[in-house]
């Protein structure tokens, strides 16, 4: 099966190959050479300003929650419709949230699943108070440890300002 014939094409293919990469390469070597410059740099250097700044200051709660806007809230919102509603009485997988700031921790009439992290008093808090909202809305998890509510929480202070005063706002 493998004859003189039969080999011969198979080395002349090998062959043909290898010459197609080595003229390849050469040509690419062509192409793209790098001269030679002697002690210059083969680039050009580029100005640029200082834009490491100071970054802006974030604003405190209490300033992003005076000028809040409820509207920008009801966006914010949507992350939190999948687990709670704002009608009162009307629990889902967390509590209803109608009339929740100003209301105790751990109290939602009809709501009996609350974890253990929210029965009382939490991190010197006794009422959801907007402060206290903006602290749980931070990190929920780290400012009440071993609480079942999963979410990882808001980063953007404006944000928590606004979905407080949606929340606040839906109770009228």
């Amino acid at each position: 099966m493998l004859d003189t014939m039969t080999f011969t094409k198979v080395l002349g293919a090998f062959c043909g190959a290898l010459l197609v990469f080595l003229l390849g390469r050469w040509g690419a070597e062509e192409l793209f050479a790098v001269g030679d410059y002697g002690d210059e740099v083969a680039a050009y250097a580029v100005e640029v300003e200082d834009t490491a700044a100071e970054p802006e200051p974030e604003i405190s709660f209490e300033e992003a929650f005076a000028v809040a806007d409820a509207g920008a809230g009801a966006r914010v919102w949507g992350q939190c419709r999948a687990c709670h509603q704002l009608e009162a009485g009307a629990n889902a997988v967390g509590p209803y949230l109608h009339g929740v700031v100003g209301r105790d921790i751990g109290v939602a009439s009809g709501y009996g699943n609350y974890s253990g992290a929210l029965n009382g008093n939490v991190d010197g808090a006794t009422a959801w108070t907007p402060e206290a909202l903006n602290a749980f809305l931070t990190a929920p998890s780290a400012w009440a440890p071993g609480t079942s509510m999963s979410y990882r929480g808001l980063s953007d202070v404006e944000d928590r300002a606004n979905l407080i005063a949606y929340i606040d706002a839906s109770d009228e």
